[in-house]
């Protein structure tokens, strides 16, 4: 605030400072929508490692199209990832009775609750009671068999209003929780809660002592996905659910909808519009290079052309070696191959690089699943192949010898030739994208600011900087700053009549770097000199 000068000497004045820094956003978070064998379905979950998926989604199963998307993913360079796992209605928790109308339920529906054992106990810290009625307080204790994981909640209160109550105690539990209609009041212990002394292990879960725990039970999976799974039925973008749980999300860049059905690519890419991601697609049952062809060049294409520049298709499925058959081979969705390739380019070279070429190896990748001759032999695709598919906005996977299978296209699936759309190659997209969410988080401080020329020329000095440092990093065509971006925000673009309805205006342009798809050597013979 300004100082009022009282007396004869120096005067000190903290100013606030006109600098915002503007920081990138992540640009190669991947979330991945689908079933797994275990886990939450009522919201996403971060991970960042597949060690982490495996600890809460139980690892790549043979049922889980969704579980060998994200091993290729973390395979191939990926890092952060948000999972959503879905469910068929009729998938059912596993349930555990502790008796006196306690119970509790596996953290997500199928058999893997199953394995769970609960065991309740008195040795709290007010020390044992005379009796169970005359306890307040007791200790749970709940392991999952199959992994090995154990959570203890200790001093848990038998009075519903205490903040050491059941169903606060367990709200961040990664293995159980309340269920509908269940209450978290007194609980019984099973028989012979304490330990035996004649237990020499001293193991309360001893299989040789079944009446010191309660086991879980009646875990179903349910059937296998259907289409109202992933919109989460008529309110299901309302209330949150399906693909529409990414809302709970701060950030995803890239999506993967592994086995999913081709009626949901639409209404997914119409997600990414919203969120400023990128839907990677896969080949939606196309069975050799004619079909892709028929499909992509026909009047239906797999996503909305109004929201396909948001989308990205991939052919063939790859061939990987799969973990949880002793390695043998499998065909699979390359989205969650191509999610780690976009996130290992992202982080060596940046968003502005195209996520393909001879450096975008498929690693885990044994062979590309392009179908059969009539002679039983394999088929690879072969440049005149490539040149049906390319001009359609189709991205091939190709295998070329020494390089082995690599990514060999990067258009968006609004990259068809005949459309000559801005948004026709994904690189440009992605950085696009990146800088709308960048600058949008970025110049929140604006608002409600005193919209003149003080507030103009700071939006224009922070904004030039966050531009100009992608400058410095290469992202831009151009050898000067003036020719490789535009800031502007003054009086021009602000007018009177927009600054009284409260609009600031601000222009950013950028001259993007376009992938060099095609490469021309012309070779000519020159004469020898000739004697004049």
């Amino acid at each position: 605030m300004p100082i009022t000068p009282t007396y004869p000497g120096v005067y000190i004045d903290e100013l606030p400072s006109s600098v915002h820094t503007i920081t990138g956003v992540p640009t190669s978070v991947a979330a991945f929508v689908g079933a797994a064998s275990r886990g939450p379905t009522d919201a996403p979950v971060h991970i960042g490692s597949f060690g982490d998926f495996q600890r809460t989604f139980g690892g790549v199963s043979s049922d889980s199209p969704l579980s060998y998307a994200v091993y290729q993913f973390y395979l191939n360079g990926g890092s952060d990832a948000e999972v959503v796992r879905l469910a068929h209605s009729d998938a059912v928790p596993a349930t555990l009775d502790l008796g006196d109308g306690v119970k509790l339920a596996a953290i997500g529906p199928g058999t893997w609750g199953d394995w769970l054992r609960a065991r309740v106990d008195y040795q709290t810290s007010s020390g044992p009671p005379a009796g169970k009625a005359a306890a307040t307080s007791y200790n749970l204790k709940v392991l999952d068999t199959r992994t090995g994981v154990l959570e203890s909640y200790l001093n848990i209160s038998t009075t519903a209003t205490d903040p050491q109550a059941l169903d606060k105690m367990i709200s961040s539990s990664s293995l159980i929780a309340i269920p509908a209609g269940g209450t978290a009041l007194n609980t019984a212990p099973p028989a012979n809660a304490t330990i035996d002394p004649a237990d020499p292990d001293q193991n309360p879960f001893s299989d040789a002592h079944s009446d010191r725990y309660t086991k879980a039970g009646g875990g179903e999976p349910g059937s296998a996905l259907a289409l109202a799974d992933y919109t989460g039925g008529a309110t299901g973008q309302a209330d949150k659910l399906g693909i529409y749980q990414l809302y709970k999300t701060d950030i995803f860049n890239l999506l993967c909808l592994p086995g999913a059905p081709a009626d949901i690519l639409t209404a997914a890419a119409t997600l990414c519009v919203e969120r400023r991601a990128i839907l990677l697609v896969d080949p939606p049952g196309w069975s050799s290079v004619a079909n892709a062809v028929s499909v992509m060049g026909g009047t239906s294409p797999p996503v909305s052309l109004d929201v396909a520049g948001n989308a990205a298709v991939y052919f063939p499925n790859v061939q990987i070696a799969d973990p949880s058959q002793n390695g043998i081979t499998v065909t699979k969705p390359p989205c969650g191959t191509v999610a780690g390739i976009a996130a290992r380019t992202d982080v060596a070279r940046g968003v502005w690089k195209a996520p393909a070429g001879t450096d975008a190896s498929l690693n885990g990748v044994t062979g590309l699943a392009t179908g059969l001759d009539g002679a039983g032999t394999p088929l690879t695709l072969t440049d005149n192949d490539n040149g049906l598919l390319n001009p359609l906005g189709v991205n091939c996977l190709r295998s070329f010898p020494v390089v082995g299978p690599v990514v060999w296209g990067a258009r968006t699936m609004r990259g068809a030739d005949r459309l000559a759309d801005q948004w026709k190659y994904l690189p440009i997209r992605r950085l696009a994208l990146f800088i709308e969410e960048s600058l949008f988080r970025g110049t929140q401080w604006v608002v409600f600011e005193p919209n003149d020329e003080p507030l103009w020329a700071s939006i224009r000095m922070n904004v030039g900087t966050f531009m100009n440092t992608l400058f410095r990093q290469g992202a831009f065509q151009g050898s000067t700053a003036s020719q490789a971006y535009l800031v502007k925000c003054d009086q021009e673009n602000n007018p009177q009549s927009d600054i009284d309805r409260g609009i600031v205006n601000i222009l950013v342009g950028f001259a993007p770097l376009k992938p060099a798809e095609f490469v021309i050597i012309q070779i000519q013979q020159l004469a020898g000199q000739l004697q004049s």
